[in-house]
């Protein structure tokens, strides 16, 4: 490299440019920094060991829940040989069957509203039973032999007074409602207290 620049300006060894025109005096190799390649995309975070399941509430949205009550109270309607502990009885077994159908725990709230779905459920299918036997009644055929049973039996006489009133049957109806829904929430109850214990097992895999 000269020691003079062209414009006549002493120069020292290690210029780079004219200190007096500016004129460079080396060639200036420009290094092109190769563009940072963006990182990798972090992978979603794994959920952590023991978080806490969201499970579908129970309510009549729920279609399991309306299968098992539903399975239940008709259960009920065929043991009306045994009043009363047939509905304590559909209370509880609803809450043993959802629990085996979903594999879900079942609180005590969500139990005590299970029962009372079911419970709910049973009184419909007896309500029901019980207005078709009305209308039954109603034909002259039907009624002469209702009479007849009724001068046999002096509880069927009572049953048959009963229908015939209309404010009394209001009242039966509101009797049975209550009793009836009241056992299948304390079924439901004693379902969520004896199974709590009872971890159900988690579908496509064993317990461990």
């Amino acid at each position: 490299m000269p020691e003079v620049c062209t414009c006549g300006a002493q120069l020292p060894s290690d210029a780079v440019f004219c200190h007096k025109c500016g004129k460079p005096q080396r060639e200036i190799v420009q290094v092109e920094t190769a563009a940072s390649a963006p990182p990798p995309p972090s992978p979603p975070p794994m959920p952590a060991w023991g978080t806490a399941r969201e499970f579908a509430p129970v309510s009549f949205r729920n279609m399991e829940v309306v299968k098992t009550a539903l399975m239940a109270a008709v259960l009920a309607t065929f043991l009306l040989f045994i009043p009363y502990v047939n509905w304590l009885a559909a209370g509880y077994f609803a809450v043993l069957f959802y629990r085996r159908r979903t594999h879900q725990p079942v609180d005590i709230i969500a139990g005590v509203r299970l029962g009372w779905l079911t419970g709910l459920m049973s009184f419909a299918i007896l309500a029901i039973i019980l207005i078709s036997w009305i209308l039954i009644l109603r034909t002259p055929e039907a009624m002469d032999v209702a009479k007849l049973m009724a001068q046999k039996n002096s509880s069927f006489r009572d049953l048959l007074g009963v229908v015939q009133n209309g404010p009394q049957l209001f009242g039966l109806l509101a009797t049975s409602f209550v009793f009836v829904t009241f056992l299948g929430m304390t079924g439901g109850l004693l379902g969520a207290v004896l199974t709590r214990n009872v971890n159900p097992r988690p579908p496509g895999g064993n317990s461990v």
